[in-house]
C-alpha cells in the first residue's frame, strides 16, 4: 500500500515539537505534505483523508499533554486514517503523555500506527540551569528521520488499509532513569513545596531592557500578554511554555522558578529518544 500525502499536526511554542515532526515527515517520503500548525489558535473544523498519514507532535507538561494543544485540535476529524502520535519532553518523565494523546487521537476517528518520545529543551531551561539545553539536536532529528523511514516501511508492506495494523503505545520502551537521581528530585520538591516558599506564576520583564518590540504579544500561544502591556503577563492564561522568554529579541524576559536548578541537577543524564511501529 502507499501513501503519498501527509498531514502535520504539531503544537510548539518553543519549536521543538514542530522541528521533530518535520524530521518524521521527511522521513516518510511524502510527496504532499499539509501542516496545521495548533500553536497559536484553533484551527476550523476539518476531517482528514483516508488516504493521508497525519503525524501529531505536542510538548509535554507536567507529565501531561499541554491541555492547549489538545483544545485546539478538538475540531480535527478522520474515518480510520493512520496516524502517528508523538510527544517532546524536557528530559525528566512524560508519564501518561503519550497514552492520553492516543486515547484523544483515537477518539477523533483515527488509527495510530506508530507513537514516539523524544526530547527537546525543557522550557525552564537556562544557561544557568540547562535542562536538555539544544535538543532535539542532530542526532535526534536524524533518528526522527529513520522513525519516518520505518514509518514509510510498515505502510509499504500493508495489503491495505484494513491491514495496516495500530500499535498499544504503552508497550514503548522507557528510556531509563536512574533511581538516586529521581529520589533526590522528588525529596526536593516536596521540601521546597512545605517550605511555603512563593512560587513565580509568570515570567518576569525587565522593563529597562524591553523595547515593547511586540514579539512576545505575537508568540504567546495563551494571550497572555497585550500588546501595549508587555513587561506584564495575566497569570490565568500563562501556562509557562517559556515562549517569551527564549524569544525575546532584548533577552528582557525571564522566568526564575526554583525548579529550573532541581531539574538540571537531578536530570543531567540525557535520556534516549524512544519509537514503536
Amino acid at each position: 500500500m502507499d501513501i503519498n500525502e501527509a498531514h502535520l499536526i504539531f503544537f510548539s511554542p518553543t519549536h521543538t515539537s514542530k522541528q521533530i515532526g518535520e524530521a518524521i515527515v521527511r522521513g516518510t517520503g511524502c510527496s504532499k505534505v499539509a501542516i496545521t500548525d495548533l500553536t497559536l489558535h484553533t484551527v476550523e473544523r476539518f476531517e482528514v483523508p483516508r488516504n493521508t498519514l497525519t503525524v501529531i507532535a505536542v510538548p509535554v507538561y507536567g507529565g501531561h499533554v499541554a491541555p492547549l494543544a489538545l483544545e485546539r485540535m478538538r475540531n480535527v476529524r478522520a474515518n480510520g486514517s493512520p496516524a502517528v502520535v508523538v510527544v517532546v519532553y524536557g528530559n525528566r518523565a512524560y508519564e501518561k503523555a503519550l497514552a492520553d494523546l492516543d486515547t484523544f487521537a483515537s477518539g477523533l476517528g483515527f488509527k495510530v500506527i506508530a507513537g514516539g518520545t523524544f526530547i527537546g529543551e525543557h522550557s525552564y531551561s537556562n544557561e544557568k540551569n540547562p535542562v536538555a539545553a539544544g535538543r532535539p539536536d542532530a542526532d535526534d532529528l536524524k533518528y526522527a528521520e529513520l522513525f519516518g523511514e520505518k514509518i514509510r516501511a510498515k505502510i509499504a508492506a500493508a495489503a491495505d488499509m484494513e491491514n495496516l495494523y495500530g500499535v498499544d503505545v504503552t508497550r514503548i520502551q522507557r528510556p531509563r532513569q536512574p533511581f538516586f537521581p529521581l529520589f533526590r528530585f522528588l525529596r526536593k520538591v516536596v521540601k521546597l513545596r512545605k517550605s511555603g516558599v512563593p512560587l513565580p506564576r509568570t515570567p518576569e520583564t525587565d522593563a529597562e531592557l524591553c523595547t515593547h518590540c511586540g514579539y512576545c504579544v505575537k508568540h504567546c500561544p495563551a494571550g497572555a500578554i497585550l500588546k501595549g502591556d508587555e513587561c506584564n503577563t495575566i497569570a490565568e492564561k500563562c501556562i509557562k511554555c517559556c515562549a517569551c522568554v527564549k524569544g525575546c529579541p532584548q533577552k528582557a524576559r525571564s522566568y526564575d522558578t526554583p525548579f529550573a536548578a532541581l531539574l538540571a541537577d537531578c536530570f543531567q543524564r540525557q535520556k534516549e529518544d524512544r519509537i514503536i511501529v
